[in-house]
C-alpha cells in the first residue's frame, strides 16, 4: 500500500516556503508585514498575511503609544491591548504556519480587499 505524503509547501518569489514566510510576516508585527508586502510579488497567501499583520498591528501600536502617556487608566488600557495583541500575534503566526488563510474580524476582509492594491 502506498503512503500518501503531505503536500509540499509552495515556494514564494523569495524562495521560502509559503507557510514560513506567512509566519514571518507576523514576527515583528507591522514592520515585517510591510516588508513582505513590498518584497513578495507572487504569493497571495503571504501577501494576505502580510497585509493582515500590517492592518492589525500598525493601528494597535499607535493606540498603545498614545495611551502610554495617560496615567493609570491609560496604563490599564495599554496592558489589555498588549495582551490582546499577544494573542492575535500568536494565533496569526500559528495559522499562517499551518497554511491556513485565517481571517481576523474586520482586518481579514480589509486585507483581502487591499493586498493587491499595493
Amino acid at each position: 500500500m502506498s503512503e500518501i505524503s503531505p503536500e509540499e509547501p509552495k515556494k514564494t518569489s523569495l524562495g521560502i516556503d509559503e507557510n514560513v514566510e506567512g509566519l514571518l510576516a507576523y514576527i515583528l508585527g507591522w514592520v515585517t508585514g510591510i516588508i513582505f508586502l513590498l518584497l513578495e510579488k507572487d504569493s497571495d497567501f503571504v501577501r494576505f498575511h502580510a497585509m493582515q499583520s500590517t492592518i492589525i498591528f500598525l493601528p494597535l501600536w499607535i493606540v498603545i503609544e498614545i495611551f502610554k502617556y495617560v496615567p493609570v487608566l491609560g496604563w490599564i488600557i495599554v496592558g489589555l491591548l498588549e495582551l490582546v495583541g499577544l494573542i492575535v500575534w500568536i494565533v496569526g503566526m500559528v495559522k499562517a504556519y499551518q497554511g491556513e488563510r485565517y481571517k481576523f474580524p474586520l482586518a481579514g476582509d480589509l486585507a483581502e480587499q487591499w493586498m493587491n492594491k499595493i
